[in-house]
């Protein structure tokens, strides 16, 4: 059965930093690309970052790729999102997924965590 975990979300003020982490199981973990999405309230699920399973090009959404970092260590069956200098605007359920293709749309994916709830106070 395969289980991807998040966790590393909470409440934080504008500015400051949170690390995320997703713990998988039941799967080939270095085998698969992985990705990070986010859905705010009343919003479609969006992506944010993706990472090949070889480490290599990791991909983000423009508009984070100077806050965010995305990383992986296949020997752990981890990953992470490393967020800086958040704003009110990052605060959103964030959501690791596993799938054959490091790529934007979420129907690249097709394993999905629960969720992590990030919240930033102005």
């Amino acid at each position: 059965q395969v289980q991807l975990v998040e966790s590393g979300g909470g409440l934080v003020q504008a500015g400051g930093s949170l690390r995320l982490s997703c713990a998988a199981s039941g799967l080939a973990f270095s085998r698969y690309a992985m990705g990070w999405f986010r859905q705010a309230p009343g919003k479609e699920r969006g992506f944010v970052a993706a990472i090949t399973w070889n480490v290599i090009t990791p991909d983000y959404t423009n508009s984070l790729k100077d806050r965010f970092t995305i990383s992986r260590d296949n020997d752990k069956n981890m990953m992470y999102l490393q967020m800086n200098s958040l704003k009110p605007e990052d605060t959103a359920i964030y959501y690791c997924a596993a799938g054959t293709m490091a790529k934007p749309s979420t129907k690249e994916y097709g394993y999905w965590g629960q969720g992590t709830q990030v919240t930033v106070s102005s």
